[in-house]
């Protein structure tokens, strides 16, 4: 589609009350995380195309090890979209930063989110949603706190055992006090929320390794965004251990893409009841090396002037 395509169906069409569709775009990571942010764009959600080259949007500048790992994005009621990100692998605390049109960003912010835990290992893949209830917003992120979980101490990776936590904020000056948001007595990351109209659901990773590694998604849904959350479900990725879950509806089907980090490759699973999932992940196709990631809407008008400028 060349410019003036662009403009006419983003611009054009809603003059004669035509309606204009989000563009899906996805946040990722490259390598450990050095150089940045990384762009790409769907159509249709399953073939997905990087944006500048596979160049960075934004370099990590906040942080102990300055990396920019896990980028989440969302685009909040101010119509800003707001970022966070893993900004190290032995932090206290996290990354952000805002934009109004994904290209020039605020001022990075480090947000010490388990500065007051003495012992604190790591804040992980941290992720941003809205809560229209409350009118702010929710982050949370995954953290290793020795002797926190003793019963699940020798279960993880290097000592690591993960919990999930959460802070809110209106104006992303000032924050609530941590507070624990999952813990269903098994080593848990990487949770994202899909929103929906009664209940908010929960993908998360079980990071169980030792005696038999789990390594795979599951969900868990809650009322409030802050929940309770339930027990997880049962996996719904297969025989392979997949990290990163993030989710969109598109018409009437729900996917989940995830990184199949051992296999250096994306995968995905798509369900129209979040019940029964089948493995898609030969329908998909990302280019470059895309690690774990966000998918997010952007309006039209603003995903066109970025196509065109770095397509």
């Amino acid at each position: 589609m060349n410019f003036k395509q662009l403009l006419f169906v983003f611009l054009v069409l809603p003059l004669f009350g035509i309606a204009q569709h989000d563009v899906l775009f996805f946040s990722y990571f490259k390598g450990n995380g050095e150089d940045g942010l990384h762009l790409a764009y769907s159509n249709d959600g399953y073939k997905w195309n990087t944006l500048k080259n596979d160049e960075s949007f934004l370099t990590p500048a906040v942080g102990e090890s300055v990396l920019m790992r896990d980028p989440c994005i969302i685009l909040g009621p101010d119509k800003q979209f707001h970022m966070v990100w893993t900004a190290g692998w032995t932090e206290k605390g996290i990354g952000y930063a805002s934009s109004k049109d994904l290209i020039t960003w605020s001022e990075q912010k480090y947000i010490p989110v388990m500065e007051h835990e003495a012992t604190a290992r790591n804040c992980w893949a941290p992720e941003i949603v809205y809560d229209d209830k409350e009118k702010q917003y929710m982050i949370f992120w995954s953290t290793t706190i020795p002797g926190r979980f003793p019963e699940t101490e020798a279960i993880g990776d290097d000592g690591y055992n993960h919990r999930m936590y959460y802070v809110t904020t209106k104006d992303f000056e000032t924050f609530s006090d941590t507070k624990l948001l999952y813990d269903r007595g098994f080593n848990v990351i990487d949770g994202s929320i899909l929103k929906l109209k009664n209940k908010y659901v929960l993908f998360l990773k079980d990071e169980t390794r030792w005696p038999d590694p789990e390594k795979n998604i599951r969900w868990a849904t809650a009322t409030t965004i802050t929940g309770p959350y339930s027990d997880a479900s049962e996996p719904i990725t297969g025989n392979y251990w997949a990290e990163g879950p993030t989710c969109i509806k598109s018409g009437d089907k729900y996917i989940v893409y995830f990184d199949k980090y051992r296999n250096k490759a994306m995968g995905a699973v798509e369900s129209t009841d979040l019940k029964n999932w089948k493995d898609i992940s030969e329908k998909i196709s990302f280019t470059g090396g895309v690690r774990h990631g966000t998918v997010f809407r952007v309006p039209e008008n603003i995903a066109a002037k970025i196509i065109e400028q770095y397509k």
